[in-house]
């Protein structure tokens, strides 16, 4: 039986982070020291972002919000909301990701309507309510009260992939199933000014957003752009950095641990990692990796991205859906290895059959792989891709 990722669809929030003005607030914070100070500036400026999304409007440089929470434009001072402020804003802001990257994806869906969805599925590690986002999602797009739902919460950044291989098992198991998965993050609401080192790598990556798929194994859908065969999933737990990347939760917001030795640890066992999952195909088992066309890596950071393409050969072209992914809107933690997905679905093609790996790193030091083939019609250049490379720096395009 196929499973086939068959639409994929994105949604950011509005207020745009231009990564040189976010740096210089930051760095003008009146509590960090000399040392706070360069770290900023060195953490912003290696963080290969121009510009990130923000759900919290008050970000903006040129609010003039009269009670604001976490940023005071007339002063220049970040605020320290409570944990409580924080999720109450999650509560509200993310369902409107939620819902609106889920009607995306199943307008985009030729052949499939609220009625034809049997299992909801969705993921978030930044804030919690219940009823939860796939209530929300039912409720607002009209889908059968009967729909099984699931919510996957503070996986961190590599949640998409038990989503996805979630959805993967319910086809498996019935080939009518029609699952949507939703995946939305606002990391924006957890940004803190502060000298620890965890927290401000956090600062200099984080942002907001949303991607939802419909995974399905029907057979008797019409014939429509490309599409992802879900063939493959493995994960791995590295034997070393369980204190090197963590998520907790404190009294102002979630607590990021993300150690400088992450990329390192990376390096030493993505080998290993990928071992389990080439396994599976021996059209791709023993080859050079860079003969798979696509790679769709969490852009966790430039130098988790720099350490993947140099440890396994890969070309500069091959790393560039993850590279723009992180240039143009940071990293969104789970929802981000879903836009590197929709950009190499919107990449030149001309129908056949495409390898794609795909992996992303989280807390423990977990290791999640998935082993795609892009299927399907072609996309011809000039595609929403094209459109958003060629956008200027600092202006990024829809993604």
């Amino acid at each position: 039986m196929t499973v086939t990722l068959r639409s994929l669809e994105t949604a950011i929030p509005p207020t745009v982070l231009v990564q040189d003005e976010v740096r210089d607030t930051f760095a003008a914070q009146p509590g960090l020291t000399r040392l706070g100070e360069r770290l900023v500036r060195t953490c912003f400026n290696s963080a290969a972002i121009d510009t990130r999304r923000t759900a919290l409007a008050e970000l903006s440089l040129n609010d003039t919000s009269e009670h604001p929470k976490f940023y005071d434009a007339r002063s220049g001072l970040l605020l320290s909301p409570s944990t409580k402020v924080r999720n109450d804003i999650f509560a509200v802001e993310a369902t409107k990701l939620f819902i609106e990257a889920a009607a995306k994806a199943l307008d985009a869906c030729a052949g499939i309507t609220a009625a034809d969805v049997t299992h909801v599925i969705t993921v978030s590690c930044t804030g919690f309510f219940n009823p939860g986002p796939d209530y929300k999602v039912v409720r607002a797009l009209g889908l059968n009260a009967s729909v099984q739902r699931y919510h996957l919460g503070f996986m961190g950044c590599y949640a998409a992939f038990p989503a996805m291989r979630a959805a993967k098992s319910f086809c498996d198991a019935d080939p009518n199933a029609v699952v949507l998965v939703v995946s939305a993050e606002l990391c924006s609401l957890h940004v803190r000014t502060s000298n620890d080192p965890d927290a401000i790598m956090g600062s200099s990556l984080f942002a907001d957003g949303a991607a939802a798929a419909i995974i399905t194994a029907r057979e008797d859908l019409p014939a429509s752009g490309p599409a992802i065969r879900l063939d493959h999933f493995e994960t791995v737990l590295t034997p070393v950095g369980e204190e090197a990347m963590a998520w907790n939760i404190g009294d102002e917001g979630f607590e990021m641990v993300l150690g400088t030795y992450v990329p390192h640890i990376i390096d030493d066992h993505i080998v290993g990692a990928l071992e389990p999952l080439l396994a599976h195909d021996p059209t791709v088992n023993g080859r050079p990796y860079s003969d798979i066309e696509h790679w769709a890596i969490h852009p966790g950071g430039r130098s988790i991205l720099d350490k993947v393409e140099t440890k396994l050969e890969l070309t500069e072209e091959q790393l560039l859906p993850a590279r723009e992914t992180l240039r143009t809107v940071g990293n969104m933690s789970s929802a981000t290895v879903l836009f590197v997905l929709k950009r190499i679905l919107e990449l030149p093609f001309n129908g056949g059959n495409e390898r794609i790996c795909s992996m992303a790193f989280g807390p423990g030091l977990t290791v999640e792989t998935g082993l795609f083939t892009r299927v399907g019609g072609p996309v011809q250049p000039g595609s929403a891709e094209q459109a958003d490379r060629a956008a200027p720096l600092g202006v990024p395009a829809a993604v």
